[in-house]
């Protein structure tokens, strides 16, 4: 029996499937490595053979796999963008793959290139799938292929950060929209402005959005185009290592959100009818469309899209270092039908023949290719179906990933905020969607991420606070309206975080209440960069409750981050009060206490706890957090004997105010 059906006995009637699942994967690897004469790793090198390269001569050599090609022609700035003999590739073998050499003085650093594919029923331009760097012309919008090749190539000066005992803290950000100013920011700029901020904060990881290089920009960088391209919008691949190595000096890790779930439909710019067929990439007919997204559906039972999207992980890991991956769209991969179709009430639902044993396949190969490159990589499914095991080990009959979302609790929060008054928050439903998860998968919690800044959705805050954040976020002018606002964000926050078994995600700017939300240029709103940009000098600014909420979330994410393996101290709950709305738990020598209650407060307030003498080491309500400064957190607390339903407990008495939370640390 697998352990993973051994911890969970819901799963024993699916173990036989489990074991087919895994039967599946190791066939499909003995497949691809010929039966395991060539290692996993050797299969993933396809970016050293593919694209373009310099031979040890100097020499150029494009290599690239069209096996509908008739015919193959390099075109560029440096030949008039004409097909000419010269410049026509040869095809070297009968499963499709075409080259050319070129002398080395031939082609120049910056020149721009595109293929000329000619395939039996037409012809069209192409951008190389390999290329590693794209770029678009400012006046026509046009994109090309860009050669990259420096005088002399960034070295890395930082070893990667390996400390694996302390919770992952990850700031999610992207960089385009970073800046304050309206305008696509950079990742120098990023560098030099952001990364000391997110350090500051606390975070010991970043997870960056929009890597891959996507034609769209008000995609938000999931219509990727060129996988092995970091967007050019954002400046050279050289300015990205240094980003990363900068950060891995200052002792983050550096997490890509990598989108191998899907494409762009684009021809020219993406993989679609990379050599006039669909099917080289994706599922023809309507399996390789994808009905909400408008986009193309990888066939991952063809070896070729495995050796494409494996070599994809490692160049990442091993050219750029990055720390690992948060795979996009897991769900959508996992299930004919994207997970569409499915209300996943049962276990049955996830063994139903409706999922994708090749999709499976291939994220499990991913996942074993990860961490044999980087053995300390971080690997987080966006998933939202609950699939079993999919934050298991391999050999337990998981998928290997380290972490999945834990995308119950946002939505949770939406919920509570849209259909609950204030009076009728329960701490044990709190409670129980914080801590709902699979004891043998480790998950990422967030009370809010970016999908519920952007347009068409609400931030926590803004649910909150509503209009009232334009007018009465300063000291000044506060209103009882945006009073609570600021109580319950960041009381929301702090219980998300604190029930945490694995890491805790923000968005970037979403920790001290950014108001508006994101909306990328384009037609509707006059492509103007107004809403997709970051107001930093709104947390800079003392007077305003912003400040005051980033002084809480650097507080809180300082105190977390400072306890050695929080994240797998045991969860105890002490007290749950329905009626009056209090709710206190325990990680080792740490009590957190809320009172949800919007209007009660409570002198006095007996809770059971271990004995001890308690120290408050953060309150919500500290005036440096917006709050009143209600309770005098210099004064210690000492457990008495009481008696709770005729059996006698230690417990500590407290005096808590409406809508706050308190952080205790036994001494």
């Amino acid at each position: 029996m697998t352990k993973l059906a051994m911890n969970d006995p819901w799963l024993k009637p699916y173990e036989e499937r489990i074991h087919r699942r895994m039967q599946f994967t190791r066939a499909r690897e003995r497949s691809i490595t010929q039966g395991g004469d060539i290692p996993l790793e050797q299969f993933a090198d396809g970016y050293l053979y593919y694209g373009l390269h310099r031979d040890e001569r100097g020499s150029w050599i494009l290599r690239e796999s069209l096996p509908g090609a008739q015919s193959v022609y390099l075109i560029g700035s440096f030949n008039g963008w004409q097909t000419m003999s010269v410049w026509k590739l040869k095809r070297v073998d009968d499963y499709g793959n075409w080259e050319i050499k070129v002398a080395k003085d031939a082609l120049h650093h910056g020149d721009h290139y595109r293929l000329f594919v000619h395939w039996g029923h037409g012809c069209g331009e192409r951008i190389p799938a390999w290329a590693t760097r794209v770029v678009q012309d400012s006046e026509t919008g046009i994109f090309s292929a860009q050669i990259w090749a420096p005088e002399e190539e960034y070295k890395f000066k930082h070893t990667r950060p390996t400390c694996q005992d302390e919770p992952l803290m990850i700031y999610e950000c992207h960089i385009g929209m970073s800046s304050e100013e309206g305008k696509v920011s950079g990742y120098r700029e990023f560098q030099e402005q952001i990364l000391p901020r997110i350090v500051d904060l606390g975070y010991n990881a970043i997870q960056i959005m929009a890597i891959q290089e996507h034609p769209y920009y008000g995609s938000f960088g999931y219509h990727v185009s060129s996988f092995f391209a970091p967007s050019s919008r954002f400046g050279s691949p050289d300015e990205l290592k240094e980003l990363i190595d900068t950060a891995h000096g200052l002792g983050l890790r550096v997490i890509m959100d990598l989108v191998h779930s899907h494409a762009v439909k684009n021809e020219v710019e993406g993989l679609a009818k990379y050599d006039g067929s669909r099917t080289l990439f994706f599922h023809e007919g309507p399996r390789g469309d994808h009905p909400a997204w408008d986009s193309l559906c990888f066939d991952y039972g063809r070896n070729n899209v495995i050796h494409f999207l494996l070599s994809n992980c490692k160049y990442w890991l091993e050219v750029f270092q990055f720390d690992g991956f948060r795979f996009d769209g897991v769900s959508s991969m996992l299930y004919y039908d994207h997970g569409l179709g499915e209300a996943f009430t049962s276990y049955a639902d996830y063994f139903n023949g409706h999922q994708d044993a090749d999709a499976m396949a291939y994220l499990t190969l991913a996942n074993k290719l990860i961490h044999q490159v980087h053995p300390h990589a971080i690997t987080i499914a966006e998933e939202v179906s609950g699939m079993p095991g999919l934050a298991s080990a391999i050999e337990d009959g998981g998928f290997g990933f380290d972490y999945r979302l834990a995308m119950n609790i946002p939505d949770f929060w939406i919920k509570l905020i849209k259909e609950h008054p204030d009076e009728a928050w329960s701490p044990g439903a709190i409670w129980y969607e914080l801590t709902n998860r699979r004891e043998d998968e480790k998950t990422i919690s967030y009370a809010e991420s970016h999908d519920q800044a952007l347009v068409g959705d609400k931030t926590l805050i803004f649910r909150l606070a509503d209009a009232d954040m334009y007018w009465h976020m300063s000291h000044a002018t506060r209103s009882l309206t945006t009073d609570r606002a600021v109580a319950l964000h960041k009381m929301i926050r702090l219980v998300t975080a604190a029930t945490m078994n694995g890491g805790y995600l923000t968005f970037m700017g979403n920790e001290f209440g950014h108001p508006e939300w994101i909306d990328f240029p384009r037609e509707g709103n006059g492509w103007s960069y107004h809403y997709a940009r970051r107001q930093w000098s709104l947390a800079d600014n003392s007077e305003l409750l912003y400040h005051d909420l980033r002084n809480f979330d650097k507080a809180m994410v300082h105190l977390l981050d400072g306890i050695r393996s929080f994240n797998n101290l045991p969860l105890t709950q002490y007290w749950s009060h329905e009626d009056d709305q209090v709710l206190c738990f325990g990680r080792g020598n740490y009590i957190f206490v809320f009172n949800f209650h919007p209007t009660l407060a409570y002198t006095d307030y007996a809770i059971p706890v271990p004995e001890g003498h308690y120290s408050i080491i953060l309150d919500s309500d500290a005036k440096d957090f917006g709050g009143y400064s209600l309770i005098d957190d210099a004064q210690p607390h000492y457990t008495q004997s009481t008696t709770y339903d005729g059996e006698v407990k230690d417990a500590i008495s407290l005096y808590l105010p409406p809508r706050t939370a308190l952080v205790l640390k036994r001494n």
